[in-house]
Formats: C-alpha cells, structure tokens, sequence
C-alpha cells in the first residue's frame, strides 16, 4: 500500500485531503473577500484536458464578477452561497451543483453559513495567461456583488422541476439509494436524466452532462456498496475523484492506494485504474470527465482483452 501525502506518476495523481492549501488565486487579488481555492489538477499535474480545485467563501465573502475561456462544473459540500449568472441569481446549498458555460458572466456572494465547493474546469486553464479570466468592469468595487437583505430574498433556490435553474440540480445521498427509487421519489424528477444506473454493486447518479447544458465535461456521484468492485480499465479521457464519504481501495497503473473522505486522486487518459469497496458500509465519491465521453468505446476493460487472448490463442492440451 502506497503512503505518502502526494504520489505523482506520468498518468496518476493522488492528494490527501489533510494537505489543503487554500490561498486567493492571483486573479481575484483585489477583486474577492473571504475567497480562497485549493488547485488540485492543472498544469503542473499529469494532465492536460482537467482543471480541478476546492474552493471556499467565507459569510459575507464576495467574488466580483467576471468569466472565463473555459466551462466550469461546480458542487456545493458544505454551506449555502448565491451565485449571480447571466440567467439570474440562485442560492446554492450543500447537494446543489451547476455548470457555468464558458464566456457566462457570473459572481458569489457567501452567505451566513459560508460555502465549500468543488470546482471543475475544461478544458485546463493556463497559468500563464492569468487562468483564462476576465472581468467585465476596470472597477472592483462594481464588480462586487451589492449587499442587502433584498437580493437574498430575491435569489432562486435550485429546484429540478424548475425551469429557470435549468443550469442546475440537487443530489443527495438518499438519491443513491437503489431501495429509495420508488414511484412517489421518482415523480418530483424533471426527466429520466435524474434516474439512478445500477450494476455489480455500484451505482451511479448523473449530474452535470451534455443534457444539463455542458460541452466539456461531465460530473456525477458514485457509489459503491460493501460489494462493489470495478476490474481494471481505462478511458480516452481524464478522470478526477473526490471522496465525500466513505473509504476505497483504488490502483492507478499499479499503485494501490486506501483513499478516504476528502482525498482526490486524477487518472489520465491510458492510466490502467480500479477501485474496491473495503469496508462495511457504502463509499461515495465525486467524478468527473474531461473531455465528455465519447458515443462507445469509453471504458477499456482489461479482462475483455485478456478474454480476446483467450479465444485467438487458447491454451494447448
């Protein structure tokens, strides 16, 4: 079992939660309060299609507003925060998530409890051109979200059912539930796109695909019962995971890994990978994709292959 707080290789990356490091991203110097994010994947990691961070803002934080080159993809772990797009103003809580598309002006103003999130952004921004962001206005102070009780009020919780948080949605860890798919659970649903995929002990909630309106990337919520295993694959894309509970045994190219909550790890495209459930009760994680999958042949399961083998060349009597 591998140890250490940071293993890095060609094509896998693993970052305990314990080694945080949150400080204000050189572009909000001076255009955010209370805002920090921890980078996880970017360009000085194996990756080349993924960037991918923990972000937090503090009660009565505020991020000015502005937009990127890239799409951002985001979950809400703790808190509540109300997020200003171009659609309108929305107030997030813990299970909300979202996409923003790229070019969308939008900002983040904290509210009493304070907001953690992940953040997903594809395709990878560029240190070297400040991160690919952009502010409308030369003016901080106009940039900041303005203060008052009314534009709490006026802010859009996110509701599945309707149409103005088209961008958004909800999960919770009920959602993941096979045995709490029932008629009256499933009636509240805008479309089948909130339907659970089910199979060898796992079970898998979509988040943020193409449906919701994401052209870069997907996010979704994983979870493995006592019994879940995935045999080694790969994919022609980018995967990052975020433990939210729970604890898993994973391999990347070889190397096994006990991850648990609040720990990330990133497999490129090529990195050979698979995960266990070793404990008694379920482990679930955050995951993400980029770029989107393509129509088939997404998984590259090794046993197929080896099964290949096995009916060129069979085995002499």
């Amino acid at each position: 079992m591998s140890v250490g707080s940071a293993v890095s290789t060609s094509r896998h990356l693993v970052r305990r939660g314990g080694e945080a490091n949150f400080a204000v991203p050189p572009p909000f110097v001076d255009r955010s309060k209370g805002f920090k994010r921890w980078a996880l994947v970017g360009e000085e990691s194996p990756a080349v299609h993924t960037g991918f961070a923990m972000c937090t803002l503090e009660a009565g934080g505020w991020v000015a507003a502005h937009l990127h080159s890239y799409e951002e993809c985001v979950y809400l772990l703790e808190g509540e925060a109300q997020l200003t797009t171009t659609e309108g103003t929305f107030r997030l809580r813990a299970g909300d998530y979202g996409v923003i598309p790229v070019g969308v002006i939008h900002s983040w103003r904290g509210l009493p409890k304070g907001a953690r999130w992940a953040q997903m952004m594809a395709p990878q921004p560029r240190a070297r051109f400040g991160s690919d962001t952009y502010f409308p206005t030369s003016s901080p102070s106009d940039n900041a979200p303005p203060l008052g009780e009314g534009r709490v009020a006026a802010a859009i919780p996110i509701d599945v059912r309707d149409p103005r948080t088209r961008s958004f949605g909800h999960i919770e860890a009920s959602n993941m539930d096979v045995s709490k798919q029932t008629q009256d659970q499933l009636a509240v649903s805008a479309s089948m796109r909130t339907a659970l995929l089910a199979y060898s002990g796992i079970t898998v909630k979509m988040m943020v695909d193409s449906d919701l309106g994401a052209e870069l990337s997907t996010m979704f919520m994983v979870q493995y019962e006592p019994s879940g295993v995935a045999g080694q694959h790969d994919h022609p894309f980018e995967e990052t995971y975020l433990i939210v509970e729970g604890s898993v045994d994973a391999t990347f190219d070889g190397e096994a890994y006990r991850m648990e909550k609040g720990d990330i790890a990133f497999a490129g495209v090529g990195c050979v990978h698979g995960f266990s459930n070793p404990a008694s009760t379920p482990v679930r994680w955050l995951e993400t994709q980029a770029p989107q999958p393509p129509g088939r042949h997404s998984y590259r399961f090794a046993r197929d292959w080896d099964y290949l083998t096995s009916r060129i060349d069979p085995p002499k009597v």
